[in-house]
């Protein structure tokens, strides 16, 4: 036990050598992304899912180097706008246009349920799969992506889950049926059923729930209409373990397994998003002090990165990260500032730190989900620059 607790200490400080040398190369912030610690989380929901198809969820982290590599793994993706489209787009642009064509088929789904004219006259000449929740969806899909495979989304409970999405999206499930009927008397391709459980969903059982609702709307629309429905899109939701009282992956995945076989035929096709379960774990933020100052009984540290760049996360995404630090030394509460002229860019008023200087390093871990992708360049301050690792 105890040279496992060396070999883990040492494997921690090594990494802290790293990030900083890093730092120092290419100057701060930077948001350090760890390719191959993305091919083992795409490998890992493979093992514990192996039948299930993964669509990586582009908004989680749009960098086009980590649509390639999880691309090169063999992944499918879930975007939800035309450039993240074509982010995707641009690993097939020189397939021949018949191979091109069935890979978009076989491998894009345009996720958003509400699309512009515009967007849908684009999209009906690349033919993906789009997902819709509504009336005018379907009309509007008729008129201007006639050609495009459909998928209805529905709504389902999103109890526990640290981004509600049903107040936004899907359909209710008594209405499901009548709208499939609906696009498919329209003249479209009905080709599947999507719900999403929420982002982060540490109740499980909303997959449960989520999963039998769809086998009885699939169930009474094939009766309904003699139509078959093979596609079944499970959504995104899969948690990352921010802290210890998360529950693992393989739980949810022997719970997901189990009632999949239940449910469903064999030769149903079944989908996932993941997204935040893909990247969150793979990147880092390494920024520095650029101003200190004593307020409210505390130290204030003022670094070079905040809520409108890479800790956007703590707004959008609701999640905490930590702010650590190489330096070491006996640590008291202490507030962590963004550089902007914006009192609203507070990073944390409790972080544990020991005393710092202005140019020392801290870091935060974790924070490659919905973060650097919703960095801004306000007060003129831009995001921090990416650095790839191990690609």
């Amino acid at each position: 036990m105890k040279d496992r607790v060396e070999k883990v200490h040492h494997i921690k400080e090594t990494r802290k050598d790293w990030l900083q040398a890093l730092a120092h190369e290419h100057g701060t912030p930077i948001f350090v992304i760890d390719h191959e610690k993305i091919r083992k989380n795409y490998q890992e929901f493979k093992k514990y899912l192996p039948t299930v198809q993964v669509y990586f969820a582009v908004k989680a982290n749009s960098n086009s180097e980590i649509v390639k590599t999880l691309f090169n793994e063999g992944a499918s993706f879930d975007v939800a706008s035309m450039p993240e489209f074509m982010i995707v787009y641009e690993f097939i642009r020189d397939m021949p246009e018949k191979e091109r064509q069935d890979w978009i088929w076989d491998n894009i789904i345009y996720a958003n349920t509400i699309k512009p004219i515009e967007t849908l006259e684009e999209l009906d000449h690349y033919k993906p799969l789009v997902t819709f929740d509504n009336r005018e969806e379907i009309k509007k899909i008729q008129e201007h992506a006639p050609h495009a495979g459909v998928v209805l989304r529905i709504r389902v409970p999103n109890t526990g889950s640290m981004v509600e999405l049903s107040s936004k999206f899907g359909a209710d499930p008594g209405e499901a049926v009548d709208l499939i009927a609906e696009a498919f008397d329209r003249g479209l391709v009905v080709e599947g059923l999507s719900f999403h459980v929420g982002s982060q969903c540490t109740n499980f059982e909303n997959y449960v729930k989520a999963l039998q609702l769809s086998a009885d709307i699939i169930n009474e629309t094939e009766t309904r209409t003699g139509k078959k429905i093979r596609i079944l899109d499970i959504g995104g939701g899969f948690p990352v373990k921010y802290h210890p009282e998360v529950k693992s992956f393989g739980i949810l995945a022997k719970k997901l397994n189990t009632e999949i076989n239940r449910l469903f035929p064999p030769d149903m096709q079944i989908l996932a998003e993941p997204g935040r379960f893909l990247v969150a774990n793979a990147c880092t933020l390494v920024a520095k002090v650029v101003g200190k100052a004593f307020r409210d009984n505390k130290p204030c540290y003022y670094i070079n990165d905040g809520v409108y760049h890479t800790y956007s996360g703590q707004v959008f995404d609701h999640v905490t990260y930590p702010v650590l630090a190489f330096r070491e030394g006996e640590t008291q509460i202490s507030a962590v500032f963004g550089p902007t002229c914006d009192a609203f860019d507070t990073i944390t008023l409790s972080a544990e730190l020991p005393e710092l200087e202005i140019g020392d390093l801290v870091y935060s871990e974790n924070i490659g989900a919905y973060s650097h992708a919703s960095s801004t360049y306000f007060n003129g301050f831009p995001p921090a620059k990416v650095v790839h690792i191990n690609r």
